[in-house]
């Protein structure tokens, strides 16, 4: 319920708002805030200081209602031209969050006062919208056109110290927030207004030219950053009034479009992804953690942990190994620390954070563990096995693999309630997805354990059932199966690859195999094929190019060649005699194929998957599946996700184009039951729930 309060402070009036958990400012917050700023002017006020409850200003607006905007209600502008209006100075008292709508409230204020640890930002950009109440014509106004370009076109908030070296805000309070508000607010001289709107922005044309330079094309997800950049332009060259009105009709026009839509979904999918199990215990954070293996992963991971804090033990068997991790660490902190993005005091913290061990005794004790050891299942069982001896009764033990089965993961151990899947993309540290695995036995505790362990970490974590490759690589499959069929019928890698990236993906499947090494993806067929033989066509590319040990960048050709010391895939001839050579021995005619062909293909292949992921309950809801693949595998965040694009496009119109590869290609291409289902019913992913049951499968 939203409300606000005024009292008063020796003509001092402090008007405190309230609508938790955020103060987000809908309609009824914003009244009560009118209302309350009305009863605040009394002959003896000379100063009004605006806050909010509960430790935070305003996280913004209530996106929940971008969707059918009530044309009666008062708005955030409605709220800013009444704070302008007023005769009295405003003073914006913040702390916790001050972001969107929030801040654009507080840049309508006369004078700012923050505390150090604040958040100060405009994030509209990332949901594909721009600050629409004022936000682009007052911002370059109090810092500058270059500052306001950094700060809106990235969407990331800054503290409050950095807030007021850009001159953001007008002093930082250095004890309680509104004590200091209140005594700054009797420094101000009485009718002392000091309008933003009657600022000049300082600036020049350059840094809106460069921006425009820098910023993604419209088409490929840039929209949003455009027009901002030409609000900004506006806030240089013409009167506010004016640069208001424009600003308005630009995010009205983006709230409608396409590109915000799918932002927007993936705004909420993610919070839903993040939701534990009901009726669960709210878990501890986690303090101390053992991660085994030494590789690439397991560096990766044991940072992950102590970048939030957590103490950690790394453990491999190998001396050498243990040495080579400690070194790979300590140059990724100190390559940090030279950029500015670590201070000296975070390095030396997370540097001591992380101890080396190379017995596995070291697991004793810990709030969690988790193995990041060679991807073999005996191996796996074997760690497990020991780590069932070693650690305490409740300890979280959690592997990082990305295809093999938990369950029989689990079944090494007497405990597997306590077992999961974290499934960590590479690099481990950088990568904002984490795939947590339950199986068939896993305490739904556990489940909420490792969810408030991926919020600790900062992790977008989404939950997957059980089964070969989980969601992302089980979807993977189909996709790079569709790609390589294409290559036998006469594409080449670059012309899918580059397909793929013209479709939003930042790389394309041929590029980014050669990326992660082919013999990832070899070892991985070579367990499949052994457990069950691969039915109908498979394509022999990949596995002729590992035989030749081609295996990517790693050995400097694979799909592509590479130069030393360079990174940019060549076409390669002998690629191309392979393709045809593997293409001949299989009896398939090639053709000239063209790019429609190709993208219809290869994303139509990606839903279908989803889909029968979702009918089985591997996903709990689509947006699940959309984060994963916009987090994991880059699928473009402005077309919102497979499932989102799915529905974008129609899901009778994709039932009715599998139905044709059907026709041209068999069964492989048969609409999943639930695409049929759906574009029967005239029903969408969006639209479509169940039931979340996170105890089986």
């Amino acid at each position: 319920m939203a409300t606000a309060r005024v009292s008063h402070n020796d003509g001092i009036a402090v008007v405190t708002f309230e609508h938790a958990p955020v103060n987000a400012l809908g309609a009824a917050t914003i009244a009560e805030i009118v209302r309350q700023l009305d009863a605040a002017r009394t002959d003896e006020t000379t100063a009004v200081v605006l806050c909010g409850a509960n430790g935070t200003f305003s996280a913004g607006a209530d996106i929940a209602g971008f969707a059918n905007p009530d044309p009666t209600a008062l708005t955030t502008r409605d709220l800013i031209a009444r704070i302008e209006s007023t005769s009295l100075p405003v003073i914006a008292a913040l702390e916790g969050n001050a972001l969107g709508a929030g801040l654009e409230v507080a840049l309508a204020c006369d004078y700012r006062i923050a505390a150090p640890r604040a958040r100060l930002g405009l994030p509209e950009i990332k949901l594909g919208l721009l600050p629409g109440a004022e936000g682009t014509q007052r911002l370059p106004r109090v810092i500058g056109v270059a500052a306001a370009l950094d700060m809106i076109l990235s969407g990331d908030p800054v503290s409050g110290e950095a807030a007021l070296t850009l001159g953001l805000v007008d002093r930082l309070a250095t004890g309680n927030l509104i004590d200091d508000a209140i005594a700054f607010a009797r420094s101000v001289r009485r009718g002392a207004k000091r309008r933003t709107s009657e600022m000049r922005a300082s600036g020049d044309m350059r840094a809106i030219d460069e921006a425009r330079e820098r910023a993604p094309a419209p088409e490929r997800g840039g929209q949003a950053a455009h027009a901002a950049i030409d609000c900004l332009a506006d806030a240089l060259t013409r009167p506010f009034g004016e640069g208001s009105r424009r600003e308005r009709e630009r995010f009205v026009a983006l709230r409608g479009s396409d590109q915000s839509r799918a932002r927007i979904h993936l705004f909420f999918a993610e919070r839903e992804a993040a939701k534990p199990p009901a009726n669960g215990v709210a878990p501890l954070p986690a303090r101390t953690a053992t991660v085994i293996g030494g590789g690439t992963m397991g560096t990766g991971i044991a940072m992950s942990l102590a970048n939030a804090g957590v103490a950690v033990t790394l453990i491999d068997v190998d001396p050498a190994q243990v040495e080579r991790a400690r070194s790979a660490i300590e140059g990724n902190y100190g390559a940090t620390l030279r950029k500015g993005k670590l201070t000296q005091m975070q390095h030396d913290e997370r540097i001591a954070g992380i101890s080396y061990s190379t017995d596995l005794q070291s697991a004793a004790n810990v709030d969690l563990v988790i193995e990041a050891v060679f991807e073999d299942m005996d191996i796996k069982r074997d760690v497990f096995a020991k780590l069932d001896r070693i650690t305490a009764p409740g300890t979280l033990l959690a592997t990082n693999t990305s295809t093999l089965d938990i369950d029989k993961i689990a079944e090494a151990t007497s405990r597997p309630a306590d077992v999961i899947g974290l499934h960590f993309f590479s690099p481990a540290n950088v990568m904002k997805l984490l795939e947590i695995v339950r199986g068939e036995h896993t305490a739904p505790q556990t489940i909420a354990r490792a969810l408030a362990l991926g919020k600790q970490i900062k992790k977008i974590a989404v939950v997957s059932g059980n089964c070969d490759g989980f969601i992302g690589n089980r979807m993977l499959y189909p996709y790079r199966r569709q790609a390589e069929f294409l290559l036998e019928e006469g594409a080449s890698p670059e012309q899918i690859d580059r397909v793929i990236r013209d479709f939003g993906f930042a790389m394309g499947p041929f590029a980014m195999a050669d990326l992660a090494g082919l013999d990832i993806g070899w070892r991985i067929r070579k367990r499949r094929n052994a457990e069950k033989p691969p039915l109908g066509r498979y394509s022999h590319v990949a596995d002729r190019l590992c035989e030749l040990s081609r295996f990517g960048q790693k050995t400097g050709a694979g799909y592509y060649r590479y130069e030393a010391g360079n990174r940019t895939p060549l076409p390669d001839p002998i690629v191309d005699d392979l393709i045809a050579t593997v293409a001949r021995d299989a009896g398939v005619p090639r053709r000239t194929i063209g790019d429609e062909e190709i993208r219809q293909r290869c994303i139509y292949a990606l839903i279908n998957e989803a889909a029968t992921i979702l009918d089985e309950g591997i996903a709990a809801r689509p947006g699940d599946i959309d984060v994963v693949w916009v987090y994991g595998y880059s699928f473009p965040a402005y077309r919102g996700g497979p499932l989102q694009y799915a529905d974008s496009v129609g899901l009778q119109k994709i039932h009715d184009g599998m139905r044709a590869l059907e026709a041209e290609h068999g069964p492989v291409w048969t609409p999943a039951p639930l695409i049929a289902q759906l574009a029967a019913s005239g029903g969408s992913f969006g639209a479509w729930k169940r039931e979340v049951q996170w105890a089986t499968r």
